[in-house]
């Protein structure tokens, strides 16, 4: 090759493993700038099921950058949140503390509605070449001094960049840090359950659907913590209950992923009729998740590897910032990756990348559980202007571009 070739812009070679939110947005973002993208997942079918997700304005932000189409995310109006008291029933309307954030600003969706507005992004017509998908593609090893991944049928993988977009259970994690980090048991347990709206005609359920358009959330107050939230989703044809309460067994051996409606409305006994009402029209059995907290982590990055989403600050709910965050990294890779990016550029827009999300996903790491343990803080992202101004206001893109033509741009 002539050094003029040499000087020719070319496409990164991209392996993004995890076919998520995080990953899949991740992958339309650099594939949007004319990279090469191949995104490999153990998952032989990939979709998302059964749980709502909160889409806040900070990610849709990001998601409109990336080309989303708001109508395709089938979104409910997520104005804020009515507080019911368990017991008593009686329930107090929380509007977002932000003048700007009007109606429809956010959005209550279903996580597939969502994930498959990514996969069209990805995988059809548009900007860049399509994004590969790989499905039943297990990724047991990488190297990041080679930026290679070892895939479980022995198929070696080069890259330029690869992306750990897999979860909590991250491979890329270790591989990133030299060593395992696991994410313990908060203490907490979730039931997740997701009703046909048309059934709620049967039972008491005008407290789901009267009112501001938003959450509602369901505290107990005693010793140990039960809340659940519910909300429309899929554009109000479906209910997604989240019931979060406090589970002394999560070491015992015979814990199970699966509940039954009996233990599921025995969890939340002494709760108002009108909200066991809705809990019983789950049907048996009864998806349940154990509650981890990643710690915090040295670094997300190691030379041209990189760590975005759960694989970085896993945590709880509670801000129903998760999949936002996965997004926002995703947009703010994009923005620091353009075409004609060169390999040895890499390692220092992983830097910056670093610099510009690290301080943020740490932050909702911590607070997300301190929101969840702490009695005294507890339902405080509803309550204070600091903490939405902090979340919902932030720029990804804007950010991202303004760090970039300051410290990379050569104009």
């Amino acid at each position: 090759m002539s050094h003029e070739d040499s000087d020719i812009p070319h496409p990164l070679q991209v392996s993004v493993v995890g076919a998520g939110i995080g990953g899949l947005a991740t992958a339309i973002a650099l594939r949007r700038n004319g990279h090469l993208v191949q995104v490999f997942e153990t998952s032989e079918n990939k979709t998302e099921i059964g749980a709502g997700i909160g889409v806040q304005v900070n990610a849709l932000r990001v998601l409109e950058h990336l080309g989303v189409r708001r109508e395709n995310l089938k979104g409910v109006s997520y104005d804020g949140i009515t507080s019911f008291d368990a017991v008593s029933g009686e329930g107090v309307a929380r509007r977002w503390l932000l003048p700007e954030m009007d109606q429809g600003r956010s959005l209550l969706c279903h996580r597939k509605d969502v994930h498959d507005e990514l996969m069209r992004l990805a995988l059809g017509e548009g900007e860049g070449p399509p994004v590969q998908l790989h499905l039943g593609h297990k990724v047991i090893d990488c190297k990041p001094e080679d930026t290679t991944l070892t895939l479980k049928s022995g198929e070696i993988i080069q890259a330029d960049l690869i992306i750990g977009a897999d979860g909590l259970h991250s491979t890329i994690r270790t591989n990133v840090l030299g060593r395992e980090v696991t994410a313990p048991p908060s203490g907490l347990s979730c039931f997740r359950t997701l009703l046909d709206s048309s059934k709620l005609k049967d039972v008491d359920g005008a407290w789901l659907t009267e009112g501001l358009s938003g959450m509602k959330g369901i505290n107990f107050i005693g010793k140990e913590y039960r809340l659940a939230v519910a909300y429309p989703c899929r554009n109000g044809t479906l209910i997604n209950v989240n019931a979060i309460y406090t589970d002394p067994r999560q070491d015992d051996k015979d814990w199970s992923s699966v509940g039954t409606t009996e233990e599921y409305l025995q969890t939340y006994h002494g709760f108002n009729a009108k909200f066991l009402s809705v809990f019983g029209l789950a049907e048996s059995p009864i998806l349940k998740w154990q509650l981890r907290v990643l710690p915090v982590l040295d670094t997300w990055i190691h030379g041209c590897v990189v760590l975005i989403g759960d694989a970085a600050h896993a945590t709880l709910p509670t801000l129903g910032q998760g999949a936002a965050l996965a997004v926002e990294e995703a947009g703010t890779l994009g923005c620091l990756l353009p075409f004609g990016t060169r390999k040895e550029d890499i390692a220092s827009r992983l830097e910056a990348y670093q610099t510009l999300r690290k301080p943020r996903g740490d932050y909702v790491n911590r607070e997300a559980l301190e929101q969840a343990i702490e009695p005294s803080k507890r339902a405080l992202y509803f309550r204070s202007r600091e903490v939405q101004d902090y979340l919902l206001r932030h720029d990804a893109i804007k950010d991202a571009q303004e760090f970039y033509e300051k410290h990379f741009s050569k104009a």
